[in-house]
């Protein structure tokens, strides 16, 4: 007999006989000569109920089974006759397949998100977990329909690299040498004599990779992991986490920022009409406004404006912020927000950032002091997204990084593009898991990702 996924027989119209389900119990109670479990699989937030009556065999051992344990059960699906469930299942047979004992963390209670943390192993079998990691699942698979829909090609980013895309320097070291005994020369590591002959680091992005694809296949993107040595413990940072990135050809800032604002509406619109049920949960625990929030992202035209303009609306909004703003300085999250959340009341994209606060690959607009830089700003998060049209004139690239200190020999494959066939393109990255906190109302990174890879934590 073929085992049925709960979430599939939920949806049946008809009773059906002789059904086979596999999961674990949920909770367990008895009645007067039977009992009812709760049995959830994983692959939706509703459980199934099951009626055990006194008369199976095993009777007596299905009347221990506790929180936890893995069962298999055959039955047939009937009408069920309690309130809030149009199907149960009255068990022909309940296989105990494990029994899990008292000392199972996970029993019928309210957890808080601190504790989860730290069995981040088993946190996946609560409702909440569970459901932020099937969003995490159905987004992943909406982020690379949405590009084949649109002819874009999946490009598969080294890990390990050795460049530094950002120029900032929060890498996070590759090595073979024996760190107990390095070999040195003159006074530093002698990286000659590393795997790869060199100074090798994990990846901060995948875009300098895709821009080379780019100028290739036309329009491709990234979409893996990346990885930054920054030591914050804040909410917002995690070392490890995941990013979309596009790079397309003969594409512009404005057709950059058209691509960026279709893909968060398109995307948000797809969770909504595909993980409802799961949105409910965080609607109703995490975050009251969650499902207004969403509708005005996916159902607003997406405001923009020039950073010179934002920041002019910052100074005259006669708010107190924790950091000033002034033309040469980044926006922070609480200006992002305010924007946002308050001025705006929807999502919005900044455009033409000043030079000075952006990385060499910008595309320099003509006064020599923006380039062509933008960031989608949402409400709840700020910044989800950033991008910028790149520079395709050589000898200004060459120029700005001299000025950003970026060694040019080590990127000569990276100039090369620019003295064969250089065209203009643009690109942006999302972060995933920002996208995921949008989607859910969870404040902390560390809560959307399996296995949360930060300062003096990497347990699992």
């Amino acid at each position: 007999m073929k085992r049925i996924k709960i979430v599939h027989l939920l949806t049946s119209e008809l009773p059906v006989n002789n059904v086979l389900i596999k999961g674990w119990v949920r909770t367990r109670r008895d009645s007067k000569g039977f009992s009812f479990i709760e049995v959830n699989d994983g692959s939706c937030l509703k459980n199934v109920q099951i009626i055990a009556d006194s008369s199976l065999p095993n009777y007596p051992e299905i009347a221990r089974l506790s929180t936890g344990s893995a069962v298999i059960i055959t039955g047939d699906l009937v009408e069920s006759k309690g309130a809030g469930q149009k199907w149960e299942i009255q068990a022909n047979r309940v296989e105990i397949v494990s029994l899990a004992p008292d000392s199972y963390p996970l029993q019928k209670k309210r957890h808080t998100d601190e504790f989860l943390r730290t069995i981040a192993h088993l946190r996946p079998r609560t409702n909440k977990y569970g459901a932020i990691f099937r969003i995490r699942s159905e987004l992943s698979y909406a982020i690379h329909k949405f590009f084949r829909d649109r002819g874009f090609k999946y490009i598969h980013s080294p890990i390990i690299t050795g460049s530094d895309c950002e120029g900032a320097g929060e890498l996070f070291r590759v090595t073979t040498l024996a760190l107990e005994n390095l070999p040195k020369q003159n006074g530093t590591a002698d990286n000659t004599q590393d795997f790869f002959g060199t100074e090798a680091n994990l990846t901060v992005s995948g875009q300098l990779s895709a821009e080379m694809f780019a100028l290739a296949l036309g329009d491709v993107y990234t979409f893996g992991p990346t990885f930054r040595a920054e030591n914050s413990h804040t909410s917002r940072h995690v070392a490890e986490f995941w990013m979309v990135e596009p790079e397309m050809a003969f594409c512009n800032l404005e057709e950059n920022m058209n691509l960026a604002e279709e893909m968060i509406k398109h995307l948000t619109t797809y969770i909504l009409d595909e993980c409802m049920d799961d949105i409910e949960l965080f609607a109703k625990f995490v975050d009251k406004s969650l499902l207004s929030t969403l509708e005005t992202v996916s159902s607003s035209d997406f405001e923009r404006l020039p950073y010179q303009t934002a920041v002019e609306i910052l100074k005259k909004s006669g708010q107190k912020f924790e950091y000033p703003t002034d033309f040469g300085k980044d926006l922070q999250t609480e200006h992002e927000r305010y924007l946002t959340e308050h001025h705006f009341k929807k999502p919005l994209i900044v455009f033409d950032y000043p030079k000075t606060i952006k990385p060499f690959y910008m595309r320099v607009n003509n006064d020599n002091k923006t380039v062509a830089a933008m960031d989608v700003l949402v409400p709840k998060i700020g910044e989800i997204i950033g991008g910028s049209q790149r520079e395709e004139r050589l000898d200004i690239l060459e120029k700005r990084m001299d000025e950003t200190g970026m060694p040019k020999d080590a990127y000569w494959w990276y100039l090369d593009s620019r003295r064969f066939g250089s065209v203009e393109h643009s690109g942006f990255g999302l972060g995933f898991e920002r996208f995921l906190m949008l989607m859910t109302g969870i404040s902390n990174i560390r809560d959307v990702i399996p296995f949360p890879r930060t300062p003096n934590s990497i347990e699992f």
